[in-house]
């Protein structure tokens, strides 16, 4: 739960809040068939659009914590019912167009596992709607939807979390702690290494399966004949139509969020960054980068190099004058000395964002009212850094980066590649 207390659900209700669209509806525990679980006061009804592998994870986290699941939203009729059958939600409560689930007055939060292409869109549209969202990374598929779901949020009293994940792992905080606290001296280098990109050959046309609507799978992404592997988990995250950088922005998100959150630079960014990368061979299904080398520079003078993991081990490792600390994904961190990892966080030292998962901090935020451990800004900020690195891997050239007006400097060619046009009907507008 979020370190920091707020008002209780019961005060939120009493107060005059209660009153704003998608303020927290309450469901009868009996009808239910939840009594003896989470107190009625503090339940949460949750709409679920995307529910495949990912949506279905985080549903179950998220049920965990408290939250109802009492609509859902997918494109694929089979993958509704197998998964309104799970979570017990009524059939007439499940829709394959969002913009009817985000019409119900008795959801008060989404959560939003679509292929990237969608994210933005649908979660500005949640944030119109009322809604608070969870929103599955990374935030969009350019730098401009970034800033245009950053408006939207900034511009309502919605409650945002951005499912990176490890800003809800207790030994990730501690780990970044011990950074801003100096236990390995002045910071100097950060090495992140995630797994790379995959080649996917050129796959035949076939008919679409009955009970997907692909054109609305599709979105926004231009208009592409279907196969089944454009529209499988993990292949879609290797073409650029739905995951423009692949795994660089799409993977590397969970390591360059905890970068930055260590760097001390949830609010800014590079200033410096030049790449290079490997690409499948001309006619592939697969377009994105296979492997490369980022070297990214901040105006505090600590220099981050991002590879996959052909190159350095998978994960995050800080080094500064005084030693170092490396850690894997949901794995113990090593340091080196060892006393680094035994180090103390005193009262006087600086503290992070304390929470236990994500998903619970998410749901006692929208009671309290108060900012999720991976609010908007951080989250744009983060998913900004991958992108950039992408677009110096398209340009083979070193770029400098004005974090302040989020625009590369005298580059009106790699400012061209801040953002892209979308199918009609679909636009980006707040």
């Amino acid at each position: 739960m979020c370190r920091k207390k707020g008002v209780t659900r019961r005060d939120f209700v009493k107060g005059a809040a209660a009153a704003i669209v998608g303020a927290p509806y309450i469901v009868r525990s009996s009808a239910l068939g939840l009594e003896g679980k989470t107190a009625l006061s503090n339940r949460v009804a949750l709409g679920c659009i995307g529910v495949g592998g990912r949506g279905q994870h985080d549903m179950q986290n998220l049920v965990k914590y408290g939250g109802q699941i009492v609509a859902i939203c997918d494109v694929k009729s089979d993958m509704r019912e197998r998964v309104r059958k799970r979570f017990n939600v009524p059939s007439g409560a499940c829709y394959n167009n969002f913009r009817e689930l985000l019409e119900r007055k008795d959801v008060d939060a989404v959560m939003i596992a679509t292929p990237d292409q969608w994210h933005v869109l649908i979660g500005i549209a949640a944030v119109k709607a009322g809604k608070d969202v969870y929103l599955e990374k990374p935030l969009g598929i350019t730098i401009e939807e970034g800033k245009a779901m950053r408006r939207a949020v900034q511009g309502s009293d919605r409650v945002f979390m951005h499912g990176t994940e490890q800003r809800g792992m207790p030994d990730v905080q501690k780990m970044c702690e011990l950074v801003r606290n100096g236990r390995i001296g002045e910071l100097r280098t950060i090495t992140v290494a995630c797994p790379g990109g995959q080649e996917i050959p050129a796959q035949p046309e076939m008919p679409v399966p009955k009970g997907f609507d692909y054109d609305m799978w599709l979105g926004p992404a231009r208009k592409a004949p279907y196969n089944g592997m454009r529209c499988k988990s993990p292949f879609f995250f290797f073409i650029s139509d739905y995951a423009p950088s692949g795994f660089v922005c799409g993977w590397g998100i969970h390591h360059l969020d905890i970068a930055q959150w260590a760097n001390a630079t949830d609010d800014t960014g590079p200033v410096e960054i030049e790449g290079r990368g490997t690409f499948p061979k001309k006619g592939s299904l697969s377009d994105t980068p296979l492997t490369w080398r980022i070297e990214y520079k901040y105006a505090n003078g600590v220099k981050m190099i991002f590879t996959d993991a052909s190159q350095n081990p998978e994960g995050i490792r800080f080094e500064g004058t005084e030693g170092w600390i490396f850690k894997s994904y949901a794995k113990p961190a090593k340091s080196h000395p060892q006393s680094v990892l035994e180090s103390k966080i005193g009262p006087n030292d600086i503290h992070l964002y304390e929470t236990d998962s994500d998903d619970h901090c998410f749901l006692e935020c929208i009671k309290s009212r108060k900012e999720t451990c991976s609010p908007i800004e951080v989250a744009h900020r983060s998913t900004t850094i991958g992108y950039l690195g992408h677009i110096a891997i398209l340009l083979k050239r070193k770029l400098n980066w004005d974090p302040g007006k989020e625009r590369f400097v005298n580059d009106p060619e790699a400012n061209q590649l801040l953002s892209r046009e979308m199918r009609p009907p679909w636009r980006l507008e707040v």
